[in-house]
């Protein structure tokens, strides 16, 4: 078996949908899986589309992904270049269909087309194809339009009858009517090829095995068999995957927002449950888990454990995907990931960071939830007190000026200011008194915290803060359910 050459191919017309993000993991695992190569190619034929800058914002994705390619436009390679617009070898291959009969110049007018379609669809025709006006044109007519610099196109001759059976990894074969098929143009009148004509013949000459992309091209697959078979060529695996939906009748869409991986990104999910979670729309894995990074990805994928059905796109799923990542990252590595949007409100450095990020950790959903969950700890906010009203803790301001005022002298007394150490104390004076653990513990959260919510309880909390801090804030909290 031949070594498997997958290629990723974006066009540079703006951020990464994260459709072309799924197609760009498939392909990535799928080379890797089998010890291929994994190669980046730019199709920027279309250059009405062209956006400035969308090139380095499809390189950023990928290596922020960890989809580093074997070869590519900024590393090279053995079958460069891989920007189409850099590669003059489009017209010479038009050109040798024309010289073999299997191709002809086009010189229609954009008028003459106009008509045409216009009549088709006056005669309510749904399947609006050109005429083949310039199919036989004679040899020296062809030469003469050519001499006068007429401008032109090149177009494929299809075949007019019988059929075209192309396979399909998840669909099997697929048999479509030729009469239904276009003299579809390969070269356009500017000179630059069509984006079927350059993938066909860039697919062939870097050696590309396996293609996998969208089913929105499932219907163009025909085209593409002609065009291998015209030039002697064999033919890649095609693997097209659904689409992703927003929901069962619409198509998730640019134009409705959360659709890029950057804005992903910015909404605090991290990139490895993003990688997760896209992977997922489309594939099932064969056991129960879900939760992997990119490597255990290339282990588990199957092409087996792709769906002929649209994935739906769950962002709770996602959500959930995503506080499990982070839940299972070792201490330093979720510190490292943290500690930027810890910093967006907390700026203190005399605070004991590593418990904070082990009270955090088990409690973050979106790393964007982080900065709102520790922004008391640079100040205590003007707090009501209506906190102290818990029913779970049987709590309220009275019983709270009580746990308060048994709590200062305790904090007081603890010589060796750590989580452990406060535990203790705290504890043995809940078991001396024999009240319940919430009737000390919820007064001081809010004392220390002025929120229902918070990364820890009051023991956290208080290592968190240190003792100075956490003893200034529980005597406000006694002047204030003094008044």
């Amino acid at each position: 078996m031949n070594k498997i050459r997958t290629r990723f191919a974006p066009s540079p017309t703006g951020f990464m949908h994260i459709g072309n993000l799924r197609t760009a993991i498939y392909t990535y695992i799928l080379a890797r899986k089998s010890g291929g190569d994994f190669i980046l190619r730019i199709e920027d034929t279309d250059t009405e589309r062209y956006v400035e800058g969308a090139v380095e914002k499809i390189y950023d994705t990928l290596r922020t992904c960890g989809l580093n390619w074997d070869e590519g436009p900024d590393i090279g390679g053995p079958v460069g270049p891989y920007i189409q617009s850099e590669r003059d070898v489009y017209v010479k291959h038009a050109e040798q269909l024309v010289a073999e009969g299997k191709a002809y110049y086009c010189f229609c007018t954009k008028e003459r087309l106009d008509e045409l379609h216009a009549a088709q669809k006056a005669a309510n025709l749904s399947n609006r194809t050109y005429d083949g006006h310039c199919r036989d044109l004679p040899a020296d007519e062809v030469k003469r339009l050519l001499d006068a610099g007429t401008p032109h196109v090149i177009r494929q001759k299809m075949p007019k009858e019988g059929t075209t059976t192309f396979h399909d990894v998840l669909y099997g074969d697929i048999t479509v009517e030729n009469e239904i098929l276009d003299d579809q143009i390969l070269i356009k009148a500017d000179g630059m090829p069509t984006y079927n004509f350059a993938n066909v013949v860039d697919d062939h000459l870097m050696g590309i095995t396996h293609v996998v992309r969208g089913n929105e091209y499932l219907s163009s697959a025909a085209k593409y068999n002609l065009l291998y078979e015209a030039f002697g060529w064999d033919i890649p695996e095609y693997i097209h995957v659904e689409h992703i939906m927003r929901d069962a009748q619409h198509k998730l869409s640019k134009r409705d927002g959360d659709a890029y991986f950057g804005d992903f990104v910015e909404k605090g999910f991290y990139v490895p449950a993003i990688i997760n979670y896209i992977a997922l729309l489309g594939w099932a894995p064969k056991g129960e888990n879900e939760i992997f990074t990119l490597d255990e990805l290339v282990q588990e994928f199957d092409i087996s454990g792709l769906s002929k059905s649209p994935a739906i796109f769950d962002i709770q799923k996602m959500t959930a995907i995503n506080a499990e990542h982070l839940r299972r990252l070792p201490h330093d590595e979720f510190k490292a990931v943290a500690l930027p949007y810890i910093r967006q409100t907390c700026k203190r450095t005399d605070i004991d960071v590593d418990v904070l990020i082990k009270a955090l950790q088990p409690r973050v959903e979106l790393l964007t939830d982080i900065p709102e969950k520790v922004d008391f700890i640079d100040t205590l906010r003007e707090y009501s007190d209506d906190l102290y009203f818990n029913k779970k803790m049987k709590t309220d301001p009275e019983t709270a000026l009580e746990a308060l005022n048994i709590i200062k002298p305790i904090l007081e007394g603890v010589t060796d200011w750590n989580e452990e150490n406060i535990h203790s104390a705290l504890f043995a004076e809940i078991e001396k008194r024999g009240v319940k653990n919430g009737f000390m513990l919820w007064p001081l959260r809010v004392a220390l915290s002025g929120k229902p919510l918070t990364p820890g309880g009051g023991i956290e909390l208080a290592a968190i803060l240190g003792k100075e801090e956490s003893i200034r804030r529980v005597e406000k909290g006694i002047e204030q359910l003094t008044k």
